[in-house]
């Protein structure tokens, strides 16, 4: 099954023009469920050798019932299930199979998922907390500060190059799920913080003498691009500082577009900035301010708060 991978590999980056991180996604969901076949000797031969002409529903329902027992959420069930017939799909095509047993399995059914967002109040803090003085301190302030100026993911922040800023048009170029091009604005918050971090990021280049010269912006102490997980071990050091309960890095994305929302923008404007393919996907954080409204309406309008109890004088 290995080397059915690698094949499904190449034809994700070469026909696909898949992403790093979507490429990365699938492989580590096809190696688990590999894994599963060969523990549980779903589709094993009489060697104990994954045959992937073997595979049945009954493996894949299998698998389905592992990964409930894991108490993983329906959507990332569906992710792994889909993760799957995409490799099934493929290897009809190529002449390996002749059906995809996966694809006429339902998906999980998914929760109702509102995404965690921060207060302007909080957010506020949280960009004030990073210590500016410093080059770590420049580069997490800046960093803070283009999630919530711009919205861009994770994925995006780390992949920008010298050449994508654009300080005297106010605008930065990001590259987003399937390799698309996006330019977002930049805020004059945010363009002070790269600033000030740019001219931080300089002194450590002429400093260590990186050879080759780094072309990401954002750098560890040591020279180095740094990574997804870095990012989000930064943010998520001042997240822990502010907020408690269920917030991430994402959250700033999501604090983006619902603060966005409320201040009058139109969906298809945050939709374009956020780069979702889909309007659908972008209108979840209607139910954010609309639910937001009804906890100010219930607060404020005479009507709706609560009748209280008259007193023995009223009486």
């Amino acid at each position: 099954m290995k080397k059915h991978i690698e094949k499904f590999k190449t034809h994700l980056v070469a026909e696909k023009n898949a992403s790093e991180n979507t490429v990365a996604g699938y492989l580590n969901d096809l190696r688990q469920f590999s894994q599963f076949l060969k523990k549980t000797g779903h589709a094993c031969n009489s060697k104990g050798v994954v045959d992937i002409t073997l595979i049945d529903r009954l493996a894949v329902r299998s698998y389905l019932v592992h990964l409930h027992d894991r108490d993983l959420t329906g959507a990332t069930m569906s992710r792994k299930l889909s993760s799957l017939s995409s490799f099934l799909k493929f290897l009809c095509r190529e002449g390996h199979l002749e059906n995809n047993v996966a694809k006429s399995i339902p998906a999980p059914k998914k929760e109702n998922y509102l995404p965690s967002f921060l207060s302007v109040d909080d957010i506020f803090r949280l960009l004030d907390l990073p210590e500016s003085n410093t080059y770590i301190g420049a580069r997490d302030c800046a960093i803070l500060e283009m999630f919530y100026s711009t919205g861009m993911r994770i994925s995006e922040l780390v992949t920008l190059q010298m050449e994508f800023v654009n300080l005297k048009n106010q605008k930065v170029r990001v590259l987003g799920k399937g390799k698309k091009e996006r330019w977002l604005p930049l805020g004059e918050k945010a363009i002070a913080a790269l600033t000030r971090y740019l001219n931080h990021r300089e002194t450590l280049i002429r400093k260590i003498k990186p050879d080759p010269l780094p072309s990401a912006i954002f750098l560890n102490t040591r020279g180095n691009g740094l990574t997804s997980r870095g990012v989000r071990k930064i943010v998520g050091k001042y997240l822990d500082q502010l907020v408690s309960g269920r917030h991430s890095p994402h959250s700033i994305r999501h604090s983006f577009a619902t603060h966005l929302l409320e201040g009058g923008a139109d969906l298809r404007t945050i939709q374009e900035m956020l780069g979702h393919a889909s309007l659908s996907t972008t209108q979840k954080y209607t139910h954010l301010t609309v639910d937001r409204l009804i906890e100010t309406y219930d607060q404020a309008h005479p009507r709706a708060q609560h009748a209280k109890p008259l007193s023995s004088k009223q009486s």
